[in-house]
């Protein structure tokens, strides 16, 4: 290796640490509202589910290697590196598996046929990125990478012969496809609502013009059209680096750069947490009644209790909390 490592500053460490933070405390956010409400277990949240499990695994792995900011191969290195390596590429399979799985049961309108490609998921979500993962672990390929690629923490080693190729296999690669596939699937899904919504104001005029379901509507189109731009915006600074390393541009160290790529690899928990979670109502006003009873009652217990006494709390505090934390609602 013939480049300098690249230089990782305390603030830059700061700050790509509480982005893991709040990634794992989003994924931990999605995975508990879930397995606390039995109602909300509908299939595209399972889907989530198993997202944000790749999502926290990543936060945890990559806030170990920001915290270490390795500078040289070593056990732990290679232990870290692998985790975030594995699950990365699952987390890329399981954001498309989710964009799939709406497109059949939107678009196509199959429940079966969406339901039977759940074990392809499972299998290409998991069962890919861990092969992968073993083989670049095996041919020990995983290791430091002087953060070339990178920010303090271990991936791709960057003396290997090969290691574009790896970098490719473990992670570019899949993350390039996802740029292509996720803004088609949701552009079909959008366009298929879009016409859906005509149709019906055409026939329904009345039900299709009231404010509930132009709220709805707009909610919806916001969350179609901010998924796949979300999901490009933070990743794509991880890729501009990877084409600067290629080129050998000195740009490939610029701190802006750095902190927008280690914000980006580590802050999609976050971003799934404030898509699925704050800007879905059902879930938000069920959060906001939780949060409300153990703030006014020191204790949950006016959220499983029963009486219009308690009912009427109940309402009062979801009402108040949604005013002060959401003032705009959808």
């Amino acid at each position: 290796m013939t480049d300098p490592p690249a230089e990782v500053f305390l603030y830059e460490q700061v700050l790509i640490l509480v982005s893991c933070l709040l990634s794992f405390l989003g994924s931990c956010v999605i995975i508990l509202t879930y397995v606390l409400w039995p109602d909300l277990r509908t299939k595209p949240r399972l889907l989530l589910v198993f997202l944000s499990v790749t999502d926290l695994l990543s936060a945890l792995s990559y806030f170990y290697g920001v915290m270490q900011n390795f500078k040289a191969d070593s056990l732990d290195c290679v232990i870290q590196g692998a985790v975030s390596t594995f699950a990365n590429t699952s987390s890329f399979f399981w954001t498309v598996s989710v964009a799939l799985y709406l497109y059949i049961i939107i678009v196509r309108a199959d429940q079966r046929l969406a339901d039977s490609f759940l074990l392809w998921f499972h299998i290409l979500s998991w069962g890919l990125p861990l092969g992968i993962t073993v083989a670049a672990v095996s041919l020990q390929k995983i290791g430091y990478d002087a953060s070339r690629v990178s920010v303090g923490w271990c991936w791709v080693r960057i003396q290997a012969k090969d290691h574009i190729l790896w970098m490719l296999l473990t992670g570019k690669l899949w993350e390039i496809v996802a740029y292509l596939i996720l803004p088609l699937l949701y552009l079909l899904i959008k366009r298929h609502i879009d016409r859906a919504h005509a149709a019906l104001s055409e026939y329904r005029p009345i039900l299709a013009s009231s404010p509930v379901a132009q709220s709805r509507s707009a909610m919806a189109d916001r969350k179609l059209t901010l998924i796949p731009l979300i999901f490009i915006f933070l990743r794509i600074w991880s890729t501009i680096r990877f084409f600067l390393m290629l080129t050998k541009s000195p740009a490939v160290d610029n701190p802006g750069l750095m902190i927008l790529h280690g914000i980006g690899n580590t802050f999609q928990g976050g971003a799934n947490c404030i898509m699925f979670v704050l800007f879905t109502q059902v879930v938000r006003s069920r959060l906001a009644s939780a949060l409300c009873c153990c703030r006014y009652e020191n204790g949950c217990s006016c959220c499983t209790g029963t009486g219009e006494g308690v009912s009427q709390n109940r309402t009062l505090c979801t009402e108040e909390m949604n005013s002060s934390l959401w003032p705009n609602g959808d």
